[in-house]
């Protein structure tokens, strides 16, 4: 079994706190990190506690004795580490996970992605510390752990690119992001029960009520049980699946930046309004409708 260099650990408000204290007393240097309540690192460890959650990512070469000594006894109470198929069987039980990327995001596709996990597969994602995509800040870290999750024998995928040229007509027709969301989510399903034909459920986030999603299944996918629940991130399969959507949105961002020659980011914050209105000024107001996705307010923004 490789070192354990990454964990991720879901807390409590009151464990986080209890978590921060703990690290000022050890002399961990502070500093700030989109998306988190705080960012931690000393050499051989960092900890980044996330605000969706809240939920620490441990990383580093001292990760598993961190663990073990420190934030399992004197934060958590509890011992967790090694005992996550006992604590979570669910997580290692047949089934395929779904996520998606891009949804929040005014440039870019929305992709869907879902994997199949089992007992070993799951454990092996475990193993080289597969988590969800929103907690990992870097892109080469998501194409790097991409390769990882391709190359476990027996997991099956399937990613699904909405460009913005096929997004926005389809939310015109179907009026509805949480609708064009269980589309997606039921076509990557149907497609993984053709090619995973005995897999038994499928999990995925609790976007929407669950019968919206049901509606959009065909036939295939009729077959399967479908589990949505909130944080469905923690489940291994999701997690994958998350990491796969996450690599095809980067990679098509980075190749729609060099043909329109503009840096397009993610999000939709004061920069993305600019890069907006720099390409509508460069390119005409077309180049919104090959690049974002028109509904965003942003779109109104840009062009006014």
């Amino acid at each position: 079994m490789p070192p354990l260099r990454s964990h991720t650990v879901a807390l409590t408000a009151d464990q986080s706190d209890s978590l921060r204290k703990l690290l000022e007393e050890q002399g961990f240097k502070f500093e700030p990190r989109p998306y988190t309540l705080y960012f931690a690192q000393k050499p051989g460890l960092t900890i980044a506690v996330y605000e969706k959650g809240p939920k620490a990512v441990v990383q580093g070469k001292d990760t598993k004795d961190f663990i073990e000594f420190t934030l399992e006894p004197e934060v958590l109470g509890e011992a967790r580490l090694g005992y996550e198929e006992l604590r979570h069987p669910e997580r290692f039980t047949p089934h395929f996970g779904i996520d998606e990327s891009g949804k929040g995001d005014f440039f870019g596709p929305l992709v869907i992605a879902g994997a199949y996990t089992d007992e070993t597969i799951a454990r092996q994602l475990l193993e080289a510390g597969i988590r969800d995509s929103k907690s990992i800040g870097s892109d080469a870290q998501i194409r790097k752990f991409a390769e990882v999750i391709r190359g476990i024998p027996g997991l099956v995928s399937e990613v699904i690119v909405v460009s913005p040229e096929k997004y926005n007509p389809l939310y015109e027709k179907i009026g509805n992001l949480n609708r064009l969301l269980a589309w997606g989510h039921a076509r990557v399903i149907e497609n993984l029960c053709e090619r995973k034909t005995d897999c038994p459920a499928a999990l995925s986030d609790q976007f929407a009520n669950p019968r919206v999603l049901e509606r959009a299944l065909m036939e295939k996918g009729r077959k399967i049980e479908l589990r949505q629940q909130t944080k469905a991130e923690s489940d291994y399969a999701v997690a994958a699946a998350s990491i796969l959507a996450r690599e095809k949105f980067i990679d098509w961002l980075a190749a729609a930046e060099k043909k329109w020659g503009v840096k397009l980011p993610k999000g939709a914050s004061g920069a993305v309004l600019e890069a907006a209105r720099a390409l509508v000024h460069q390119h005409g107001p077309d180049a919104l409708r090959a690049t974002a996705k028109l509904h965003f307010k942003t779109t109104q923004q840009a062009l006014s």
